[in-house]
């Protein structure tokens, strides 16, 4: 049972791991004994993040634009470098849009979409031989950063964003029937309100948020780091495409 949590010796790539909850879960990851590699887009970011994260083990940046295919085959190849095999793809990067329903915009459906749910399915498919490698010795794992958006309605105009994270939980079930076949086992997160650059709102008025959330506050690092850590771990190996709503009761009060 001690070991049961631990990830001691694996190796963990996290899209969009320079800031708010991919960041989270980096850190989580490293404190638990895992070999850590984050990317994201904006290269400066994701090297500062990895230098001061870099005091709690072994974290190397590896900055990729993950939302075209030269991108993921360039984050592939600079994985490979450093390491022979994956056991533990976080497919965390995304976007989001607002606009109301009539001026909607083409870009902001095909940005949002495409991030969020067609470069989890070929990232995972660009890796599948170094997860295929590492599941080999133990299941290798793949978590898909949802939304509890994907599972209810919240009252802002964000088309795409809903629609790209109902598809990534049911790209979630779809995948992981797959790929259970080679002992990865793909699961979801759908995470609620947490401060981040991407939920200002519950970065900039926690307390008006937190008046809304059933648990009372805003989602805290260890919540989402305690749940990453689950299913990446011995623990969540027979937890098999499904998503693990960290909301504090939100979407049972919608």
């Amino acid at each position: 049972m001690k070991d049961l949590f631990s990830l001691q010796g694996r190796t963990a790539l996290i899209t969009g791991g320079s800031r708010g909850i991919g960041r989270m879960i980096a850190a989580g990851f490293l404190a638990q004994g895992a070999r850590v590699y984050i990317s994201a887009r904006k290269a400066a970011a994701c090297n500062q993040t990895a230098k001061e994260l870099s005091s709690q083990g072994h974290c190397v940046s590896l900055p990729a634009d993950v939302s075209t295919p030269d991108g993921i085959a360039a984050l592939v190849s600079a994985f490979s470098a450093h390491e022979s095999q994956l056991d533990i793809l976080v497919n965390n990067a995304g976007a989001a849009w607002g606009a109301p329903f009539d001026d909607f915009p083409e870009s902001g459906w095909d940005k949002v979409v495409d991030l969020n749910l067609k470069t989890p399915f070929f990232l995972t498919q660009a890796l599948a031989p170094l997860l295929r490698k590492a599941a080999a010795q133990r299941p290798a794992k793949v978590i898909n950063i949802a939304s509890i958006d994907g599972i209810s309605v919240n009252p802002m105009e964000t088309y795409s964003y809903a629609a790209s994270k109902a598809g990534l939980i049911q790209l979630t079930r779809r995948m992981a029937l797959r790929l259970i076949e080679d002992n990865i086992v793909v699961t979801a997160i759908a995470p609620g309100a947490f401060a981040s650059d991407m939920n200002k709102d519950a970065r900039d008025h926690g307390e008006a948020v937190a008046a809304r959330v059933p648990a009372g506050r805003v989602g805290e690092d260890a919540d989402m780091a305690g749940a990453a850590i689950y299913l990446a771990s011995r623990a969540g190996d027979y937890v098999v495409g499904s998503t693990l709503v960290v909301d504090g009761g939100v979407t049972h009060a919608r």
